[in-house]
């Protein structure tokens, strides 16, 4: 059942327009990756969508009765009452009664028969509306999401940021609405519960569109990807890491076309230039008119091209000793809790260690004792450092930019004798182009701090890097970018991360500070996965209410069982027609498409008006053919063949 239908959406700020034609649907069942680079207006179309926003053009139909959830990367908390009531919010009978219940329990302690008669009511009400189940339930998630027992009493003031980012997505997936949108909702989860959120979304019954810079994340829950450009959607029904391929593969399709339409131009143009006034003026006149009919075909958009022209160099740098670091010895304590204790570490010039571990186990805390700028009074051991060291460290807080600085101001805090000019040139390399530099840093977006902070991170020669989480912020080029910078690195790096694609890429070594231990592992990331990651528990969403049978009926239990086998049987005969009418629809489809492929090879002759048509044709085809395979694919596999 389609739940969501977008058609030539437009919208853009004081006359500049940020997208148009906009037009997609979405299914329940549905699962789509909606990605672009940073400020393409991935987060505001989902304004769009949620109705928060009202657009300049077009028109979003959500179906009737449709639920919706909506994740924001702001995180709008009302800061009063408890973690649990927070969670329960989008229960609101529920909620009203757990009130009631709680202030009942409180008056039943003066023993008044009244008070007791009361609270046994509304104890009733509480079981009779399933109360109790939505506890358990929401309890379940808010468990997956790093929410103790313990937690669920806590208010919710007295959260921090990244505790309200995953107490809102947990109030989020607890409704279970029918159209489920999340605005980068792996920001503040760590790699266990980025793992179980994977699997709660694959085996969810509603659709979901989901932005998110996480490439791992991203292949592993969409199903379709969604292509936001300046002038429309391109829709892909591929995975994020196929949509990259084949997105390549049209850009080149398309400028060919283009290329050869334009040779053609050039040609025409130039025998009418040659022939305007002599014998073959008749014909000159005549291919004129055939080229002002003609129907131009424009270059294609590449929206990720400018978000590629960003270059992370590192300046040159001294080289540093073989040993970096000798740590022996490490511990620390937060809160009254031992993070860890008695951690050696001996780090080489030229490696790049990976720390991983669940959310407050004590990444960050490790890394900053190794880069000397742990807390005395809480943590221990020693650490030696090698010689030559020119060593740099990346917030994931971004302290390192002041907000009210400029972008230009900051950059020559570290380079003073850069002129205006040559720090514009030299933030131009970051992506910050026209005004942005003369911007002040309390205006710019998440990503552009972490861009900004690694402009400055870079500026000066470094041969050892500490970074927390420096992706966070990043768009997908960007963190691209970076890896391979990384990759290049001569000298050495330390870095914590959640995002699995990074770490696959960079890491050499691997450091898991989990329950109170670090344990450390040869190989990278993917050694460290298939040898020792856990395998997250995935809870399939939760049913449907459903009226409970009196026990008068239950003698008809047999008599219903066989039923639904019946209809079991009939839904899988059905399905198994659909294979074969599919089977032969893609047959078709495909025989169609080498003949268009074969016509589009030919010489157009001029008529390009024909040639456009058959690459639109050709186009739509093709997606259609995708279309038809993802869903034989699916029948294939919930029929087991």
């Amino acid at each position: 059942m389609t739940v969501l239908q977008v058609a030539d959406l437009r919208f853009g700020y004081a006359g500049d327009t940020l997208f148009e034609n906009v037009t997609f649907t979405l299914a329940l069942g549905e699962r789509a990756a909606l990605v672009a680079p940073n400020g393409a207006g991935k987060s505001t179309l989902l304004r769009l969508l949620a109705k928060e926003v009202d657009p300049d053009g077009g028109t979003v139909v959500v179906k009737k009765d449709v639920s919706r959830g909506y994740y924001r990367q702001s995180h709008e908390l009302a800061a009063k009452g408890d973690v649990l009531s927070a969670f329960l919010s989008g229960f609101g009978d529920v909620v009203e009664l757990r009130e009631q219940l709680v202030a009942a329990q409180h008056d039943a302690a003066s023993g008044e028969p009244r008070a007791l008669a009361h609270l046994a009511h509304l104890t009733d009400r509480y079981h009779v509306a399933r109360g109790d189940d939505l506890e358990h339930q929401v309890a379940a998630i808010a468990a997956k999401l790093g929410f103790s027992n313990a937690d669920l009493a806590r208010p919710v003031a007295s959260l921090s940021g990244g505790e309200r980012g995953r107490l809102q997505l947990g109030v989020i997936l607890a409704q279970e609405p029918d159209l489920l949108m999340l605005d980068e909702p792996t920001n503040h989860l760590d790699l266990d519960t980025i793992a179980w959120l994977e699997g709660w979304l694959r085996s969810y019954r509603g659709a979901v569109l989901v932005v998110s810079h996480d490439r791992a994340f991203l292949d592993a829950v969409s199903t379709q990807t969604m292509e936001l450009g300046g002038r429309g959607l391109r829709v892909y029904p591929l995975r994020y890491s196929d949509y990259a391929v084949a997105r390549e593969v049209d850009l080149a399709r398309e400028r060919a076309l283009m290329e050869r339409q334009q040779a053609f131009v050039d040609k025409t143009e130039d025998f009418i230039r040659k022939n305007g006034a002599g014998q073959k003026s008749k014909q000159a006149q005549s291919r004129r008119k055939m080229l002002d009919k003609l129907d131009r075909v424009s270059g294609p958009e590449d929206v990720w091209a400018i978000a590629d022209r960003i270059s992370f160099r590192f300046a040159e740098s001294a080289r540093s000793g073989e040993l970096v670091i000798d740590a022996k010895k490490l511990a620390a304590s937060r809160g009254g809790r031992v993070l860890f204790q008695d951690v050696d570490l001996l780090v080489r010039r030229g490696e790049r260690i990976g720390i991983v571990g669940p959310n407050g186990a004590g990444k960050s805390t490790l890394l900053k004792l190794l880069a000397g700028k742990g807390d005395p009074t809480l943590d221990a051991g020693h650490v030696r450092r090698g010689t030559n060291l020119q060593e740099g460290y990346f917030d994931q807080h971004l302290g390192a930019v002041n907000p009210a600085n400029t972008a230009v101001a900051e950059v020559r805090t570290i380079r003073g004798d850069f002129t205006v000019e040559a720090a514009r040139q030299y933030l131009a390399r970051f992506r910050f182009w026209g005004d942005d530099p003369l911007r002040v840093v309390a205006g710019f977006s998440g990503g552009e701090r972490s861009r900004l902070a690694l402009a400055k991170l870079l500026l000066e020669p470094r041969n050892f890097l500490f970074l927390d989480e420096p992706t966070n912020h990043l768009d997908i080029p960007a963190a691209e970018i970076l890896e391979e910078a990384l990759v290049g690195f001569d000298g050495t790096v330390v870095l914590v991360s959640h995002d699995r694609r990074f770490l696959e890429t960079v890491t050499t070594r691997i450091v898991s500070v989990r329950a109170g231990r670090v344990d450390i592992y040869p190989g990278g990331f993917t050694d460290f996965v298939t040898a020792h990651a856990p395998k997250a528990e995935v809870r399939a969403p939760r049913e449907k209410k459903k009226s409970e049978v009196p026990a008068a009926l239950e003698n008809q239990d047999r008599k219903g069982q066989h039923d639904a086998q019946k209809q079991l049987s009939r839904e899988r005969e059905k399905r198994a027609r659909r294979l074969k009418d599919l089977e032969d629809l893609v047959a078709a489809g495909e025989s169609q498409l080498a003949l268009l492929r074969a016509k589009l090879r030919e010489d157009p002759a001029g008529d390009w008006a024909k040639v456009a048509k058959w690459a639109t044709e050709e186009q739509s085809l093709s997606k259609r053919v995708d279309v038809l395979m993802a869903e034989w694919s699916r029948l294939c596999e919930s029929l087991g063949s």
